[in-house]
């Protein structure tokens, strides 16, 4: 289809070429913003219809949303217990299981204090053979369990203030962080169920109806922000050298009070349409090129996607 569109521009350029010199036919082209959703879903709601004004970061649609919420309620409560298990496993044990083991420590204190006196007091009668040496032997070993009593609620003790082990906090931080991305990943997958307008514009047409299933990446709605529309129009080869990038021209259609300005934004490096004939000098004006202007936002809402225009050269001349 376009390639008949841009035979018949040859054509008529052919013509108008002869009679106006630096007019040549063109149309105004859209470049259209279209408004999607990586997560598939029902459309629950649609702010916006065809033909309507929208300013930017107002609410352009939104899907269902009960499985992305219920997924992001799970991921935030896992954060909130890997959490509590990091506080848990950074601070010692409860103030009531430190008590309980102070109370045992100081009755191991007493046991031990008992078990001295009584060896020292058996050690003196064996000497004074008042009594057999196999009493101080029961005697010392029951100082020495004593002893290790008490050593060891000294170090249950010194635990207690502690807390656990640095590689099970550092696992338990690693857990965190690992819940805390499950939830950045589950609100982002909530945020892209709500869709707004990401430029000010004109909605150019809806894809979707409420109610209706959207596949993941299928546009929803169809923008077109008056900086996207642009001029399409064909010069002869002899003019390409004349044109530059952010040249002015001047745009003419049907029903506009007065020309609109535009600038020159593209210039083709390859031929839209060419002879079948070899290159001379007599026949190179069949060759045409494709040129873009894109004139300002203000004035390009007057211009209307395949609208034919004139764009007027006044600066260009044809090379002998």
């Amino acid at each position: 289809m376009k390639r008949l569109w841009w035979l018949m521009m040859a054509a008529a350029l052919a013509g108008c070429t002869e009679k106006t010199g630096d007019y040549f036919p063109g149309y105004a082209e859209a470049e259209y913003v279209r408004l999607a959703t990586p997560i598939a879903g029902t459309l629950a709601k649609l702010y916006v219809n065809r033909g309507d004004k929208v300013a930017q970061n107002a609410p352009a649609f939104v899907l269902e949303q009960e499985s992305e919420r219920a997924a992001r309620e799970e991921a935030a409560s896992r954060v909130q217990r890997a959490q509590a298990q990091l506080a848990n496993l950074e601070k010692g044990r409860r103030p009531e299981e430190i008590t309980a083991i102070k109370a045992q420590l100081s009755q191991a204190e007493a046991s031990l204090q008992l078990s001295e006196n009584t060896f020292s007091r058996r050690k003196q009668l064996v000497a004074d053979k008042f009594i057999s040496p196999a009493s101080l032997d029961e005697a010392r070993s029951t100082l020495e369990r004593d002893q290790g009593r008490v050593k060891e609620l000294r170090s249950q003790l010194h635990l207690a203030h502690l807390g656990a082990r640095s590689d099970e906090i550092d696992a338990a931080r690693q857990e965190l962080k690992a819940a805390q991305a499950q939830l950045a990943q589950a609100d982002w997958r909530l945020e892209q169920k709500t869709q707004r307008i990401p430029v000010a514009g004109e909605v150019a047409d809806t894809l979707y109806r409420e109610g209706e299933f959207v596949q993941a990446g299928s546009p929803v709605v169809s923008l077109l922000p008056p900086q996207n529309i642009k001029v399409r129009f064909f010069i002869p080869e002899p003019l390409l050298g004349t044109l530059r990038l952010g040249q002015d021209v001047s745009l003419q259609c049907d029903g506009c009070k007065a020309p609109i300005p535009a600038k020159i934004s593209y210039v083709s490096s390859s031929p839209e349409y060419t002879a079948p004939l070899i290159y001379s000098k007599e026949n190179r004006a069949t060759l045409v090129f494709m040129i873009e202007a894109r004139p300002a936002p203000a004035q390009a809402q007057l211009l209307h996607p395949g609208q034919p225009v004139e764009v007027h050269l006044s600066n260009a001349k044809a090379t002998q």
